[in-house]
């Protein structure tokens, strides 16, 4: 313990100093050239060699000093389209454009593993693979990473973690089990009978078949699905009609699905192409369903779940090991965990005192930068940790 927490104060400052940098100068998916090239500096620095994804993104490798199995650590890298609004030393340079999720504070957390790491190269009985990863926020970037060179066919386990702002600042999430939820999207084109608003026995009004459809996908929710199973079907986007007066004969609805089960992902397509072209022929309109399986939902693998508790315990103390319940945001990681086993945790940022308990994706977001190094020291101990338990 006392070796971490030297390790923690040597590398503290550094991990602020790269947070800092990277939510000043953020980048969109698929667009991170420069972060990536931040990124690929500072690992040569290191004397760690890497290979690049593309168009973005890196893989870093560390080799111990012994033989062993493979552990990976992952990181996403891309910012939003938020204009940031609070006011602080590093505020986004880039208008439109902020850090307002963390991501930023994942790749200084990965970095201050990776120097944990180097200094511990006696300790690490295999191979650690460094996962920059683009474009998690539109679900992208894992795919990506998994196609690039051949470290996630040689990796054993992964692990990765999320800053959690409604989570208190020096506490950690890491169960087994469903963690974040499948999300998938849909859009539906209405087709009706447009005319005068003044005369509407001679039409047939999208907008009403479009309203419907929003209350009656409601019912899959509470009469086709076991209460005991979360799901969730939101529309957020209707787009209809041109004027005050005209009935409009066209309309699109795009929306989200959550769950956890499988068994629901199996027929939720089937159930909501039912209530629409069901409703739509009430109305004597017709629809169209695009239906994409965006996300699967991360499920963490128990095993991989217990070696992170050991590794937080040893990083936190088990009184500040918390459980906190499943969440219906998504997650690309999971497509890490379709073939590998691994463990995806949540480490609490959350301190009202310096308004760091802002949502995800809020424009006032922030972290409590006290928990940077806790973070890279919990990413190092997990590689070392799972390591050990698993020599050749």
């Amino acid at each position: 313990m006392q070796e971490l927490q030297e390790k923690k104060a040597k590398y503290e400052d550094y991990i602020i100093e790269m947070r800092r940098h990277f939510h000043s100068y953020p980048e969109l998916s698929l667009e991170e050239f420069e972060t990536t090239a931040f990124i690929a500096a500072e690992l040569d620095k290191m004397g760690i060699p890497y290979i690049k994804g593309n168009p973005t993104g890196l893989v870093a490798t560390i080799k111990g000093n012994h033989p062993g199995k493979t552990v990976a650590l992952r990181s996403d890298m891309d910012a939003l389209k938020i204009t940031q609004k609070n006011d602080v030393p590093y505020k986004s340079r880039t208008e439109g454009k902020m850090h307002a999720c963390g991501h930023d504070a994942h790749m200084a957390i990965l970095l201050g593993a990776a120097k944990m790491l180097m200094d511990s190269l006696d300790e690490i009985h295999g191979t650690v693979h460094l996962v920059f990863q683009p474009a998690e926020e539109i679900g992208k970037g894992a795919k990506i990473m998994i196609e690039t060179g051949n470290w996630y066919e040689e990796t054993d386990n992964i692990f990765g973690a999320h800053i959690w702002s409604n989570l208190p600042s020096g506490k950690v999430s890491l169960e087994s089990g469903e963690r974040m939820a499948a999300t998938d999207r849909f859009k539906i084109s209405i087709e009706g009978l447009s005319g005068h608003g003044s005369m509407p026995h001679q039409t047939v009004d999208a907008v009403v078949v479009a309203s419907a459809l929003v209350m009656n996908f409601q019912t899959i929710v509470s009469r086709e699905y076991s209460p005991l199973d979360p799901l969730v079907v939101s529309v957020g986007s209707i787009h209809s009609g041109t004027a005050f007066n005209v009935i409009s004969g066209t309309a699109e609805l795009e929306g989200t699905v959550r769950y956890f089960s499988p068994e629901i992902g199996k027929t939720i397509e089937n159930s909501i192409s039912r209530v629409m072209e069901n409703t739509a022929s009430l109305y004597g309109a017709k629809a169209k369903l695009s239906y994409v399986y965006n996300l699967p939902p991360v499920v963490n693998e128990e095993e991989s779940s217990a070696i992170a508790y050991e590794a937080a315990a040893e990083v936190m103390g088990k009184e500040n090991i918390v459980l906190q319940e499943k969440t219906t945001g998504g997650e690309d990681f999971a497509f890490y965990l379709e073939r590998k086993p691994g463990c995806f945790a949540f480490i609490g940022s959350g301190n009202p005192e310096k308004s760091t308990n802002y949502a995800h994706h809020n424009d006032h977001f922030n972290i409590d930068e006290d928990v940077l190094s806790t973070g890279s020291s919990l990413y190092a101990e997990y590689a070392l940790t799972y390591l050990k338990k698993h020599r050749l």
